[in-house]
């Protein structure tokens, strides 16, 4: 497969030209990475506006990921969300609220897009509580809660994979939605492979409408790299207004090193991937069972993730900290939950290690309660609590006050207290339970 932006890119370097341009490097290797770092340069095209090369690697996106339109951000699936968000609210039937219903699991760029936008939410709770990371919706709690509108909503959004590695149903989700008169919005970004996988497991294949992905997170592209897919069967205006939509949320001076990196990974991905893929999916499966034999407790996940619940008398972090000691750097550890992210570019070796350092588990399994749920009462409305003044307090003095900052423990989780709403008791409770040391809360 060509790459467009990689090339253009090479040549240019290699050319020699005086930049009298930005940035400020001249592609001198002041740091060292400054050579291939350019900025919209005659023939680089424009990401906002893109009909050249960007266009063209974005077109071989679409095709790898069978979607409608594929569109690159190089800040992150948090740019692609508020996105889809606004594509969403502006396709909505004239004359009907702007409201989202969403697992109350989202990450906090989704707090911040209800205030940009001034949407209203409807919370889908977990029907079962173990972890703020996880949010499992089913599609008859779904349908219940569309039924229960006055109107269909914007959007309905879910995020899945969750933190620990948990898929939604993302297929009898679609089938609700799309009954109920309104369109599926997936906070995919933990999940980009999730095409390669045979069967395919992505939104896209099971009938989301719009799907942003971390591209980052899963693949080998850098740091922020990120796509916003359009589903075939999703709205037109949404391929439409798709770029117009990232440009009301992102810089306008994209990073040329993670488009180049975004360009480059189609190839990497049309060039035998899916073996790979498969490869390491077994890997880690094999890996999950070795585990198990030595008495430690995996949970159900993605292919690319293990969970492993914490057992008595030990502590995620503490895990964490085991493996550290070993070698292996995990991707998160909470008092319940240790969590692992592979790819292939993971070697056997590795795999190795992580098994070795874990050993054997002697500790019987914890049978911790579920964690309460945290409603708090609705006092006003996100954007009016986050731009209201506010101040931060210790979490222990919190009750009864109004949140003005979301207090999430990590990024997509349930927020213990979400903008504008009024801190509970149990609220309170999560907070000493996740080491929440001070709240944010309105003055």
């Amino acid at each position: 497969m060509d790459t467009p932006i990689a090339e253009f890119v090479e040549r240019y370097a290699a050319q020699g030209t005086a930049r009298f341009h930005m940035p400020g490097h001249k592609g001198m290797p002041v740091l060292g990475c400054e050579r291939l770092d350019i900025t919209e340069i005659a023939g680089a095209d424009a990401l906002y506006e893109a009909d050249g090369i960007i266009a063209q690697s974005e077109a071989n996106a679409a095709s790898l990921f069978g979607s409608q339109r594929t569109f690159y951000s190089t800040e992150g699936s948090s740019q692609c969300l508020k996105a889809m968000l606004y594509l969403a609210l502006t396709g909505r039937p004239a004359g009907t609220p702007p409201v989202i219903v969403a697992a109350r699991n989202v990450h906090r760029a989704f707090v911040h897009a209800a205030a940009l936008l001034d949407f209203e939410t409807v919370w889908l709770w977990p029907e079962e509580r173990n972890s703020l990371c996880a949010c499992p919706v089913s599609p008859r709690q779904l349908e219940e809660t569309l039924i229960a509108l006055p109107t269909p909503p914007a959007a309905v959004y879910i995020t899945s994979p969750d933190y620990l590695g948990g898929m939604a149903d993302i297929a009898a989700l679609a089938q609700v939605c799309h009954r109920r008169g309104t369109v599926l919005l997936v906070d995919n970004a933990h999940g980009a492979y999730l095409h390669f996988l045979k069967p395919a497991m992505h939104p896209l294949d099971l009938g989301a409408d719009l799907c942003c992905d971390s591209a980052h997170k899963t693949l080998p592209v850098l740091t922020g790299g990120a796509y916003l897919h359009v589903g075939k069967r999703a709205p037109q205006a949404f391929a439409e207004n798709g770029k117009a939509a990232l440009a009301l949320f992102g810089s306008t001076s994209p990073s040329y090193l993670t488009l180049t990196s975004l360009d480059l990974c189609n190839r990497y991905l049309a060039g035998g991937y899916g073996g790979r893929l498969a490869d390491t999916a077994a890997r880690m499966e094999a890996l999950r069972g070795t585990l198990r034999a030595a008495g430690w407790q995996t949970e159900r996940s993605d292919p690319l993730r293990l969970t492993l619940r914490a057992p008595a008398g030990i502590t995620g972090m503490e895990l964490a900290q085991r493996l550290r000691q070993g070698g292996v750097e995990c991707e998160f550890a909470d008092p319940e939950f240790l969590v692992l992210m592979a790819t292939p570019e993971n070697s056997l070796k590795e795999f190795s290690r992580v098994a070795a350092v874990l050993g054997e588990n002697r500790a019987p399994a914890e049978t911790a309660p579920p964690l309460p749920l945290a409603r708090g009462e609705r006092v006003m409305s996100i954007r009016q609590a986050l731009f209201a003044p506010h101040k931060r307090i210790p979490a222990g003095e919190s009750l009864g006050k109004v949140c003005g900052v979301p207090t999430v423990a990590c990024p997509p989780a349930i927020p213990i207290a979400v903008s504008g709403e009024r801190i509970g008791p149990e609220a309170v409770v999560l907070f000493a339970h996740y080491g929440v040391q001070e709240v944010d809360v309105l003055i």
